[in-house]
This record gives structure tokens, sequence and C-alpha cells, in this order.
């Protein structure tokens, strides 16, 4: 196998694949990637047996074909070291040893047989759906903060994905929760098909922000049994799901929430940010003291002190005292696209309905802390 490739091509494929790979692996060629040069082109494929990436580039001179797989980490890193724009000529000197050859600088990487890459027959002939993928994006920012850690319940480990319906139109929702909060959004679409509900797991869906933040391509969804394959231009990515059941989610977000308090999002941000500095864990949650024109935001710290800012905002209703833990509130807050943030109460206790006016297909829940 022999090739010459331009060093961007393979770096912005490369790239990708360090989300991918895992960096401690049990079985050493998990953290290989797999170069194949066939048909006039170089296929880059990696994986961690849950996620496959693969990505093709025909932008290069082939002098011979053929394949090997190489460590993902070094080789990535050999290349954000090489100059822009240089050629990267590589080549298979023994079934063990790839030659990489580039403006002054020669190396030889140990490469582990393609026979031990573990192989993907997976035939997604189904129907595809077709997505706009900045949109697509914008959903997955406004869910992914609200992802479980916890492994206890590995069905809120991810993004639930289904199709719902409103005022005659149909949409692709995504919501996610980690029972503190809950972030929903959804975005229009024109054939749903028949679109399996699915949860997509938090590795995979930070993996496909970060490809849909490079590309502006569109982007195409099949699923099959247990697996969903995103393609955005010459890239594919294939990712088991999350099998079990996701939560009834409806049931915990509020309707008769009637005390609404409107706050610039900004302000609000940035005055939980100051106060919050004199907690050091942000353990110990942000206290509003909600009044009809103004916020009393504080935090109290055993250990450190505390911090006290009033904000102007408008209360529809008699004063309210309510906490929260200040990372959630922050998070939640920065993804409200409006300029204000409209929060819905009930009493101290009951969970708040949090509205982007600016986007009317998204909101977000959160629970109130007991200090």
């Amino acid at each position: 196998m022999q090739f010459v490739v331009k060093r961007d091509l393979l770096l912005k494929s490369l790239n990708f694949v360090q989300g991918v790979v895992e960096k401690k692996n049990t079985l050493p060629i998990l953290s290989n990637v797999l170069l194949i040069i066939k048909n006039k082109k170089l296929s880059i494929i990696a994986t961690d047996l849950d996620i496959i990436f693969y990505d093709e580039i025909s932008d290069i001179k082939i002098i011979t074909e053929g394949s090997t797989t190489t460590s993902a980490a070094i080789l990535y890193d050999i290349l954000r070291k090489i100059s822009s724009n240089s050629d990267l000529n590589f080549n298979l000197k023994s079934e063990n040893k790839l030659s990489l050859k580039s403006d002054n600088s020669d190396f030889n990487l140990l490469c582990l047989p393609t026979d031990n890459f573990p192989t993907f027959a997976d035939q997604f002939d189904d129907q595809e759906i077709e997505i706009n993928g900045k949109r697509f994006l914008k959903l997955l920012n406004k869910t992914k903060i609200s992802i479980s850690n916890d492994d206890t319940r590995h069905y809120l480990n991810g993004v639930f994905l289904h199709i719902t319906e409103a005022n005659g139109k149909n949409f692709l929702t995504g919501v996610a929760t980690d029972s503190h909060r809950l972030s929903s959004s959804s975005l229009e679409i024109q054939n749903s098909y028949d679109f399996k509900s699915i949860i997509l797991p938090k590795k995979t869906v930070y993996q496909l922000c970060s490809l849909l933040a490079e590309n502006n391509e569109k982007l195409i969804v099949q699923i099959i049994d247990n697996k969903i394959q995103f393609k955005v231009g010459n890239i594919k990515l294939v990712s088991k799901v999350i099998d079990g059941k996701f939560p009834d989610y409806k049931k915990v977000v509020p309707i008769n929430n009637d005390k609404s308090l409107v706050v610039s999002s900004k302000d609000f941000i940035n005055s939980i940010e100051r106060v919050a500095s004199v907690s050091l864990d942000r353990k110990e949650g942000v206290k509003l003291a909600i009044s009809k024109d103004n916020i009393q935001v504080s935090v109290n710290s055993a250990n450190s002190g505390e911090g006290n800012e009033k904000i102007v905002a408008k209360f529809n209703s008699d004063n309210l005292n309510i906490s929260f833990n200040s990372k959630y509130l922050i998070e939640i807050a920065s993804e409200v696209e409006d300029k204000n943030l409209k929060m819905n109460f009930k009493d101290p206790v009951s969970p708040v309905l949090i509205e982007d006016v600016a986007d009317r297909n998204s909101y977000y829940v959160i629970m109130p802390m007991k200090i």
C-alpha cells in the first residue's frame, strides 16, 4: 500500500476519529484506525464497537492499493505538528510497519493486522429521512445538557428521539432528563415515514454535534433494529441505540404554572455566575427572592462566604422564594435564544417550566432545590 494525501484532508478526518476511539482499551486494535486504499479512494474507519466512524477521501494519489491499521492517537498527534497543506507520503513497508514521510520528517509507525479489526455488515436499506443538519444540531445542543450520567438508569443516558404531532404537522422531537431537569426540542419534518423511537447514547450525541458543527451538508438518517446511521457528505456515523424504555416525560411537564417571571437572559446568567463564585463546589444552590420588579439572587456558603445581587425583572404574582442548582440554571438559560428568559412557577417546591419565546418548539423543566 502506497499513497500520497494532503495533510489537512486527513487531519480533519482524524479529528473526528479521536472522539470515537477509546484511549485506554483492553483490545489494542480498537485504539487503531483502519486505512484502506481501494477504488481510487482512501477509506478511514474507526470504532469502539458501539460507534463506527467511516470517511472517504478521493483527492489522493494512489501508487498501490492495500490496507493497514495504526494508532489513531499517534497519527493524529503527528499530523497536528506537520505544517498545513503538506503532502503526506504513506508506504506500508511490512505488515507491522507503516512509513510516513512529509517535508523533512520521516516516521515509522507500528501497525496491527487488518484481520484483527472488527468487521461490520449492517445493511441500511430502509427508508431514508433527510434532515436539516444545522437545525438538528440545535436540537441536540438544547437537549444534551440534561442527559443523565446515572448508570443505574441507563435509559436516561441519552437523547430520546421520537415523532410528535402538533397542529397537523410532524415533528422530530428530542428529550433528555436526569430527573432534576428536562430539555425538549423539536424540529418540523416533512416525511416521518415509520421513524422508530430511539434513545441516542450520550457519546454518539456529542460526536454528532462536533460533526454537524463542521459540516453544512444535509443529514441523512436511517434506522435498522438496534442501530442508527447518520450520513453527512462522505462521512457515516453508525451507532447502537440504548436498549430500554424512556419514561413518559409529559407527566412531569407543568401545565398550570401561572406565575410568570420575565428577566433578561444575559443579566440572569451573569448575575448567577457572579454570586455563585463564593461557592467552591457549586453545591450550595442559588436562592431567588422574586418580587414584582426584581430578583434578589443570593448564594450562601458555609465554608466560603455569601454573595448577593439584585437584577431587574417582571413578575405577575406575589413575592416568591425558590432555590435551584446554579449550574443547571446557567446551562438552560444559555440555550435560550430569546433575549429574555420566561420562567413559569406554581409554588416554591413544584417543577418550573422555562420557555424560549424565540423558539416555541423548545422548553425546559427544572426542579427546585431544598435549601
